[in-house]
């Protein structure tokens, strides 16, 4: 009769958080920042298909970094879930700590009783009428949700990222001004000169390599639309990067 290896239970989650850790170290950093005008978020992703950022209600965005397809099929279940919650209900009652909360649950179960963990680390994004009421979810691997303030770095790269960022960043800060701060530092990162002092000379990564969206804080005036979303690229993001003038 063939005996079993044991192993402990602190061992056993000590090997699958090691092993999630790994797995979201090798993904490139995203940057989500609460801003005066809304919520920008940014990141490094040269794929123009395979998004790291995404919307999931009116107000509510989802970024993450990690294994492709485990984020994308979590960004899914959000989107479905927020649909029937908010037809079901009302729109309003769609929030992000509620979907930050059933994230957290889903992401608990598999770390525990599944045999390999989810490899990804995820924000949920929700940009209130006013800053103070904008909300920044970060969740990880085992299920663990805090709720953030000011901005939030994600990714293999993240503590140079935080670096580059501390000293740029601002509660008054506009949009376009923080992906400019955002990119500089993904920049700095990716050159290993984040952190060094004055950052007005390190240059901000290509815009084929950058991800970028807003929630914007009052699309109803700027757009006539509910739905706080938008990407940007092409040419305004161009004109975003070199400092033109803010939409």
């Amino acid at each position: 009769m063939t005996q079993q290896f044991y192993v402990s239970p602190e061992q056993l989650m000590k090997d699958r958080a090691d092993f999630a850790r790994k797995g979201i170290s090798r993904g490139r950093s995203v940057v989500v920042m609460s801003c005066r005008d809304g919520i920008a978020l940014v990141a490094q992703n040269a794929s123009p298909s395979l998004h790291k950022l995404g919307e999931i209600y009116d107000r509510i965005a989802f970024a993450a970094v990690g294994k492709y397809n485990e984020f994308e099929s979590l960004r899914q279940a959000g989107v479905r879930y927020a649909d029937v919650r908010g037809y079901s209900y009302a729109r309003e009652d769609v929030t992000a700590r509620g979907l930050a909360s059933v994230y957290a649950q889903s992401l608990g179960a598999v770390f525990t009783a599944e045999s390999k963990p989810f490899e990804v680390e995820l924000v949920v994004a929700e940009v209130g009428r006013s800053q103070e009421a904008d909300h920044l979810y970060r969740l990880t691997f085992d299920g663990s949700i805090a709720d953030e303030a000011g901005f939030v770095v994600m990714g293999g790269a993240a503590d140079a990222v935080v670096g580059g960022l501390r000293d740029t960043w601002s509660a008054d800060v506009g949009l376009a001004d923080g992906v400019r701060a955002a990119a500089r530092a993904l920049a700095g990162a990716a050159t290993g000169t984040a952190g060094d002092g004055d950052r007005s000379g390190t240059p901000a990564l290509d815009p084929s390599v950058l991800e970028v969206a807003f929630l914007e804080r009052d699309p109803d005036t700027l757009r006539g639309s509910h739905r706080a979303f938008r990407r940007i690229g092409g040419p305004e993001l161009e004109i975003v990067l070199q400092g033109g003038q803010e939409n």
